[in-house]
């Protein structure tokens, strides 16, 4: 009763609180646990170079594998010690340079459970690319054995103590190595003794830790590297900076553990709503090397700096360079990748052919999108997309935030602010516009609510430690959590989202996934407790960080079973883990309306692209706080070129819609958005990339330029694509910013076309416009110049080329198109063009691979072709095939700008866009 009345009156401070929650709920230092507040973590971190004496023994090749067995070298030499039993070790080989490595607990000695190993993210056909291993070499008297990995390299397994790396063959270089400073540590499961403490407690929350401490840490080290990167999601620099070492103040490590953290800090270790733990280096004498974790359990990282283990005797190739690292993870078992590069988008791909490349997404999901917490009801919606279309500002997406919802019931309407909502979303379809609304993991413990009663009659809940549905607190209050670690409670899950069930959706609704780290209000650091119970008995500290990963599968598979597999789904998820890419987008998360936020926008994404997640970005003009409107202004032109362009805002904040702010801003945030709609094409042949390769949308400007060492720490400029440098402005008032242009090449202003020498820092004046954005010589930019609602009544519209030049009077550049909105293009039915411009002539080349048993056709040709950059001024041109005679004439860039600098057209050359063309400049 005492439980009961504890939690109504809870309850009953959430309603009290209401709009006042976010403050109450506000980032605060204490309310979470620091390394050595996490007993794994601080262990780890006690331990010294070399105390790892692990010995592997019985190295042999089984089923095309290299295996072994690991022991202490005392306990080989003494068998009878309890800590005897050894650890298996197997290492696997695929094509393209990918090493998997794999250490457990032997299961023929019967540990007291099955260690969890995280299903459903390495990519199944992975093993259709596995090398059958037929021979083992060895050398220096036997105490190294030796395999092939590919032409160029080799793996090696050190037997005593026990270490692996890759290196290259000739030369004999390392690549990336682990356990090299011996501090590998594998805790293995072991039964409880007598008046052994096994219980942790935080802030008055107990973990009961049944199976005691079952925690792994070990060194990595990457060679030749300048500086490494990834391991999202932290708000900081995308160089990652050392957290222990001489001469470095005292840091956390970094934290991989999916929290809900509101307002949370930039330049902070600190984890936040997603976690990959997949690092990146890059130097400039080798090239680039990856590293991953399947680890879905708590994991803390450390950066070590240079001379961190002076004292420690361990002599190390002393020829290469080297940063060091070291994870530390609660849970699971060692299950690793190496990815050998050499270049950094060699990295991205490989890592991607194992966990899977980004989804395609439709192309109005890659447009703008409006959103606040809460568009208040069908009056407010009808009136937003007005003022939309009466300020002539195009958009493609309107979202609803939990309070359209009946009391925080997901998949239902509140009748009385939202009673027609099929005729709602029709409304805007008819625009060619969508609407995404708000399902969130916790389901309202209300027995009149159905997806409640059946999930609590079917038994899909998460368990607490005592073998009852969990019931924690969130938005609706009382609250349980879908076991989706379960296939068949995704399956049913997925299911909830037909039309039939969800009352009130149309085909035009999408998804939005919030709270799915999963957030728990009174739970430890406002989550679930670690020993709550999945399926299996698997505990929730072994899937933690994954939980949100199968949130979103879920989710994503609901929306493709509605469309019965023919309509590509939209979902935006906040938690994530390694292979979210495959099923929609992520956010930044809780940011605030300040010129921080703004400015580590920009690493956070580039962070995301790196580690797969081409589809990101921030909320633009910060969620929480009211943003001066030049903040605002300078968001929109920088989120303009995010991979996912969407405004946010707290419901607490003061109306910010684009017109809200005086004529003069509603015209700068008008042209940002336009200038995003003139550039879809462009983004979306660049989505079409990252869904082949891996290779993301928004880059470092080293992907690009991997040996210029002048980008390899800069984030505060990156590249769209391979064409595009967009340098942000992060400071008020700003008159001037500094800007370096990578290359040997020139680089054209985006707006003015003015010329710009490559391979220097330009110290430019800057004006209110938009932020500097330059076009890389050598490139061909499509774009659609015709400014519509919305993406989807632009699909008739022709395409403009710009063609910017470089020094040998060439360039390039591609175009990818299909229907938008199907999966028709996995069957060939799309249009991929090159277009090349050299010798005076420009081509256009099919690049599509060979046709399946779909088709797709276009109409649509190129009504404008500026060229840039040439070194004369032609007066026509002649079309070939059909030998047609068009003129050349001089004209503006952009057709609505104010400058007065003219280029070389042609105007309506109405060549198609699908066909083999090419174009002789006389």
């Amino acid at each position: 009763m005492e439980t009961q009345i504890g939690n109504l009156s809870l309850l009953f401070l959430l309603l009290l609180l209401g709009s006042n929650l976010s403050s109450v709920l506000s980032w605060k230092k204490e309310e979470f646990r620091t390394c050595n507040q996490t007993p794994f973590c601080k262990q780890a971190r006690h331990r010294s170079p070399g105390s790892c004496a692990l010995v592997a023994h019985d190295v042999t090749i089984v089923n095309g594998e290299l295996t072994a067995k690991l022991l202490p070298k005392e306990n080989h030499e003494n068998p009878d010690q309890d800590q005897s039993k050894p650890l298996i070790l197997s290492l696997s080989v695929y094509q393209d340079g990918i090493v998997r490595l794999k250490i457990d607990e032997d299961p023929k000695l019967e540990p007291r459970k099955k260690r969890f190993e995280v299903p459903d993210v390495i990519l199944p056909e992975l093993d259709d690319k596995k090398l059958w291993l037929q021979k083992l070499s060895t050398e220096e008297d036997s105490s190294l054995s030796v395999v092939y990995l590919s032409d160029g390299y080799e793996v090696v397994l050190r037997h005593d103590p026990f270490e692996v790396y890759v290196r290259e063959k000739e030369g004999k270089r390392r690549v990336i190595s682990i356990n090299s400073h011996g501090l590998f540590d594998f805790e293995q499961l072991k039964v409880k003794k007598e008046g052994e403490e096994w219980e942790e407690r935080f802030k008055g929350h107990t973990d009961t830790r049944p199976y005691g401490s079952q925690s792994i840490s070990f060194d990595v080290s990457f060679y030749d590297a300048d500086f490494v990167y990834g391991i999202p999601e932290h708000a900081t620099s995308l160089a990652l900076k050392p957290t222990r070492g001489p001469g470095i103040e005292e840091s956390e490590p970094y934290r991989l553990f999916n929290l809900d953290v509101f307002e949370y800090v930039h330049e902070s270790p600190f984890g936040l709503y997603g976690s990959i733990p997949f690092m990146i280096s890059h130097g400039k004498s080798r090239g680039t090397s990856g590293f991953f974790w399947l680890n879905s359990a708590e994991m803390q990282i450390d950066v070590l700096g240079s001379g961190w283990d002076a004292e420690s005797g361990i002599s190390l190739p002393s020829s290469q360079g080297r940063i060091d690292t070291f994870w530390m993870s609660e849970a699971g078992i060692v299950d690793t990748f190496f990815f050998v590069g050499p270049g950094p988008k060699d990295v991205v791909r490989q890592y991607t052919s194992v966990t899977g490349r980004p989804s395609m997404p439709q192309l109005f999901a890659t447009a703008y999108h409006q959103c606040r917490w809460n568009y208040r009801d069908e009056e407010d919606v009808e009136n937003v997309d007005s003022k939309f279309d009466e300020h002539d500002i195009p958009y493609d997406v309107l979202w609803l935030d939990i309070e359209h919802t009946d009391g925080k019931r997901y998949l239902t309407w509140d009748t009385t602010l939202f009673p027609h909502p099929e005729e709602m979303q029709k409304k805007l379809a008819a625009k060619g516009r969508h609407m995404v609304t708000i399902v969130d993991p916790h389901i309202k413990r209300d027995d009149s609510y159905f997806l409640h009663k059946e999930a609590s009659q079917k038994g899909y809940y998460v368990k607490d430690a005592t073998g009852n549905d969990y019931d924690g607190w969130c938005w609706p209050g009382s609250s349980s959590y879908l076991d989706v670690v379960n296939p068949e409670i995704r399956s049913w899950w997925a299911e909830r989202f037909s039309t039939e069930v969800y009352v009130g959706s149309t085909p035009s609704l999408y998804i939005w996934n919030d709270m799915n780290e999963p957030s728990v209000f009174n739970g430890p650091e406002v989550t679930m407790p670690r020993d709550a119970l999945h399926q299996g008995g698997v505990e929730h500290r072994e899937v933690h960080n994954a939980y949100g990963y199968y949130f979103h599968m879920a989710t994503s598979d609901g929306l493709v079973k509605r469309g019965d597999g023919s309509d590509r789904p939209f979902v935006l998820s906040r938690a994530f883990f390694a292979g979210s890419q495959r099923y929609g987008a992520v956010w930044t998360g809780d940011n605030t309306a300040d010129w921080d936020h703004l400015r580590v926008s920009v690493p956070m994404i580039l962070t995301l692209g790196l580690t797969g997640l081409s589809f990101s970005g921030a909320d633009v003009g910060g969620f929480f706080g009211n943003p001066e409107p030049e903040l605002l202004v300078r968001w929109y032109q920088i989120g303009a070129y995010y991979p996912f362009f969407r405004a946010h805002a707290h419901h607490d904040t003061k109306r910010r819609e684009p017109w809200l702010f005086g004529e003069r801003r509603t015209e700068l945030i008008r042209e940002a958005v336009q200038m995003r709609y003139m550039l879809l094409p462009y983004f979306y042949t660049l989505f079409r990339e990252a869904n082949t390769s891996g290779i993301p949308v928004a880059r470092p400007l080293w992907m690009e330029f991997p040996s210029d060492e002048a980008t390899f720490s800069n984030d505060e400029a990156f590249m769209v694509g391979n064409s595009l440098l967009v340098q942000g402005i992060y400071t008020e008032r700003a008159k001037h910013t500094s800007v370096y242009l990578p290359g040997k090449e020139s680089w054209y202003d985006l707006r003015t076309g003015a010329v710009h020498k490559g391979g220097v820092t330009h110290k430019l004046d800057v004006s209110e416009e938009s932020v500097p954005a330059f076009q890389k010589a050598g490139t061909i930019i499509p774009r659609k110049d015709r400014l519509r609602r919305s993406s989807t009544q632009m699909i008739n519209d022709p395409y403009t080329l710009v063609i910017a030049l470089n020094s040998s009077q060439k360039a390039e550049g591609e175009l990818y198109i299909d229907d938008g909105k199907s999966f028709s293009f996995e069957n060939g039915a799309y249009i991929h063009r090159r277009f090349v411009f050299s010798n005076g002539k420009l081509t256009s080349h099919n690049v599509a691979s060979a046709p399946g048993g779909a088709q797709f056709s276009s109409e649509c040709v190129i009504e404008r072709i500026i060229l840039l950059g040439h070194s004369a001024r032609p007066k026509n041109a002649i079309i070939e095939p059909e030998d047609r005679n068009v003129e050349v004439e001089m004209g503006p860039l952009l057709l609505k700008s104010k400058e007065s600098s003219s280029f070389i057209t042609i105007r309506k050359p109405n060549v198609p866009v699908a066909s083999d063309w090419t174009i002789k400049f006389l």
